[in-house]
C-alpha cells in the first residue's frame, strides 16, 4: 500500500505556491503540474534539470504526433511558466515558442439552425442547458459550472464565477431565457448546481457530457455542413447574431467577457447579413456624363 503522507516534492511545492500568488485557478495549475511531469518522464530528466533546448525537444515530439496547435501551445506555456518563474531561467523561455495559430473563422448557424437543435436535445435538461449557453453566449465549462444561486431575477444576470483567465462577470438574462430556466427548475428542482451530474447532485455535469449531447442533437436535428459544428459555435452564433441585430460591438465583448476588442471582432468578418447590408461606395459615385 503506498504510502498517503509521502511529502510533496520541494520543486513542486514551490511550483504550486508560484502559481499561488499569480492567482491560477486550480484546473490551470493541474494542467500546469501534469505538463512538466509528462515532459520530463518522456525526456527521463528529473524536473529542475529541464532546460530550454529539453522542452524545446518536447514540443517537436508533440508535433511529430499531430496534436492541435491548441494541445501544443498549452503545453508550451506551462513549460514557460515552470523555467521562467519556478526555476528562474528566464533566458530559456524564448527557446520554447509558441505556435501561430491558423486563421480561420468560425462557424456560425442561423437562428432557425440554433432552434432546431435546441429542440432536438434529449431532454429538458439539455434543452436548458443548450438554451444557456446560447442565450446567454457562455462557454461551455461556464454553462456546466452554474448555480441556482448565480440567476439574478432583479437584475437579470447570471453570475459567472472564474471565468476564462479566472475572470468573473455578469452575462444577460433575456425575459425568455429566465422563463426557460423556471421551467427546468419546477421540473427537476436542483438544489447546488443548475445543471447537476449523473453522477450525483452534488456534482455538476461535465463539458464532455455537454458536448456529447450537442453533437447529438447536431445530428437529430439534421444539421449537415461541411463546417465543423461545435458546443462553442453556439457562442459564435450568440456574438454573430447580436452583431447583425444591431448590438454595438463594444456592448458584446462586455457579454462575452473578451478582454481585447480585437478579440470580438473577429465576428464582424463573419457576418453574411453585414456584408449584404454594406452598401458599396461604388453606388454612390456621382454620375458624370461623358459629353461634358
Amino acid at each position: 500500500m503506498g504510502n498517503d503522507t509521502q511529502p510533496i516534492h520541494p520543486l513542486r511545492q514551490r511550483m504550486i505556491e508560484d502559481m499561488t500568488l499569480r492567482g491560477h485557478s486550480p484546473g490551470t495549475q493541474r494542467h500546469y503540474i501534469r505538463t512538466v511531469r509528462a515532459c520530463c518522464s518522456h525526456l527521463g530528466i528529473k524536473p529542475g534539470d529541464l532546460t530550454g533546448e529539453l522542452a524545446r525537444s518536447y514540443l517537436l515530439y508533440l508535433q511529430g504526433t499531430n496534436v492541435s496547435y491548441m494541445t501544443i501551445n498549452g503545453q508550451a506555456t506551462a513549460l514557460r511558466f515552470f523555467l521562467r518563474v519556478t526555476l528562474g531561467r528566464r533566458e530559456d523561455v524564448e527557446r520554447v515558442p509558441l505556435m501561430a495559430r491558423a486563421k480561420s473563422l468560425p462557424a456560425v448557424l442561423t437562428p432557425e439552425e440554433v432552434a432546431r437543435i435546441i429542440a432536438a436535445a434529449p431532454g429538458l435538461k439539455y434543452k436548458t442547458a443548450l438554451s444557456v449557453t446560447y442565450g446567454a453566449g457562455l462557454r461551455a465549462s461556464e454553462t456546466a459550472n452554474l448555480k441556482v444561486s448565480d440567476i439574478d431575477n432583479a437584475s437579470m444576470t447570471l453570475r459567472i464565477e472564474h471565468g476564462k483567465g479566472n475572470k468573473d462577470r455578469k452575462a444577460k438574462l433575456s425575459p425568455q431565457l429566465l422563463e426557460t430556466l423556471r421551467k427546468w427548475w419546477q421540473v427537476a428542482r436542483p438544489q447546488y448546481w443548475l445543471f447537476p451530474s449523473r453522477k450525483g447532485l452534488m456534482c455538476p455535469i461535465s463539458t464532455r457530457q455537454l458536448s456529447r449531447q450537442f453533437s447529438s442533437a447536431v445530428e437529430a436535428a439534421g444539421i449537415d455542413r461541411p463546417d465543423k459544428i461545435t458546443l462553442h459555435t453556439l457562442r459564435h452564433s450568440f456574438a454573430t447574431h447580436l452583431l447583425e441585430a444591431g448590438v454595438d460591438i463594444r456592448v458584446i465583448q462586455v457579454m462575452l467577457g473578451h478582454a481585447k476588442l480585437e478579440t470580438t471582432s473577429i465576428y464582424t468578418r463573419v457576418s453574411p447579413k453585414m456584408l449584404q447590408d454594406a452598401a458599396s461606395p461604388f453606388d454612390s459615385l456621382p454620375v458624370i456624363d461623358p459629353a461634358d
